[in-house]
């Protein structure tokens, strides 16, 4: 093949030719060389089991009727379900709720789903536990005040419900019974 009629110039045409030349013995000993073994993947581990919860329907039953008992009793409160995680399932909130009150049923049912009892209980045993209260004061989710309790299902706890806004933590922890005891006999 000769390049000279090109007008590129004599040493420009014969660089394109080396590296067409280069680029053909490249494919044609990639060709004759034998593949090399890669090595197995490594096995993947499964994903994490998804965490269990309450169904929604009565994940949504329990908060309007943990809801609708402080409404009747003159509370504007938040009510929050979460699941086993800690994720959020449910939030309702009464009409004229303040925010403080939505947040206070949100962190209630964080903390009776992080130490699987009642919130009262965690409050009650970091009185006396000073490690406890240092970990309930450094976690900003965490309410350690009566209002939430665990949704428990053959001796798991697979969720919390955590009312907030009622004038003082027993009557929060009375709307949440309702909520739980209205929907307790149908968890799996």
């Amino acid at each position: 093949m000769h390049f000279s009629k090109y007008k590129f110039g004599s040493s420009s045409c014969v660089v394109i030719a080396l590296l067409a030349a280069f680029s053909l013995l490249n494919i044609a000993n990639a060709a004759d060389t034998p593949a090399t073994p890669q090595p197995a993947a490594p096995p993947r581990t499964p994903p994490p089991p998804a965490a269990r919860g309450p169904a929604l329907d009565l994940a949504l039953e329990a908060a309007q009727t943990a809801l609708a008992t402080c409404t009747t009793n003159g509370y504007k409160v938040g009510v929050t379900i979460v699941d086993s995680a800690g994720v959020t399932r449910v939030v309702l909130a009464a009409d004229g709720a303040i925010p403080r009150a939505i947040d206070s049923g949100a962190g209630k049912a964080f903390t009776a789903i992080t130490f699987k009892t009642s919130s009262a209980a965690v409050a009650k045993q970091a009185e006396t536990d000073k490690e406890l209260a240092a970990r309930l004061t450094a976690d900003p989710k965490q309410r350690a005040r009566a209002g939430a309790l665990p949704l428990i299902v053959a001796g798991e706890v697979i969720g919390a419900i955590g009312v907030g806004g009622a004038p003082g933590g027993e009557k929060d922890e009375a709307c949440a019974t309702a909520g739980v005891d209205k929907v307790k006999d149908r968890l799996k």
